[in-house]
């Protein structure tokens, strides 16, 4: 079995209409681990600490950010959740618009690099970008990060 189908739970992918602005972008985004017990709420705050102290060094291109914080910050178990944003957001003024928070609990350095090679798969290629963004349900994107690896 691939280990993307234990590391991407289908409860933990959302779509949202849009936040109102970054803390509430993590907030969002990191309250699905939160609730099925894969990592401990003060993981929140320690993100947006790490965020205020070194910027947003989450977001990887335009439409993503790979949200995470250091596996002592709370981490349980590890998991991902993904948080699709139908309006963008700007984790910075001049920074690059962010619909697609993927959300990362990391319990080593090692885990989860299925998920980084699905998501160079689904972001080498606009096909597939667009396919992510413009996703109707939650099924469908869980469908294009199982099947990108």
């Amino acid at each position: 079995m691939k280990e993307i189908y234990n590391m991407l739970k289908q409860e933990n992918v959302r779509i949202l209409p849009g936040v109102k602005d970054w803390k509430e972008a993590i907030h969002v985004a990191v309250q699905p681990l939160v609730d099925g017990g894969y990592c401990e709420s003060r993981y929140i705050d320690e993100i947006i600490k790490n965020t205020e102290k070194l910027g947003p060094y989450y977001v990887l291109c335009e439409n993503l950010a790979l949200i995470h914080g250091s596996t002592d910050q709370g981490v349980l178990k590890r998991q991902i959740a993904i948080t699709l944003l139908r309006s963008p957001l700007k984790f910075k003024e001049d920074g690059e618009d962010v619909r697609l928070l993927v959300t990362l609990a990391a319990t080593d350095p090692e885990s989860h690099m299925e998920i980084l090679q699905a998501m160079t798969t689904i972001f080498g290629d606009q096909e597939s970008i667009n396919a992510v963004l413009n996703a109707e349900t939650e099924q469908e994107i869980y469908d294009l990060f199982v099947n990108a690896v």
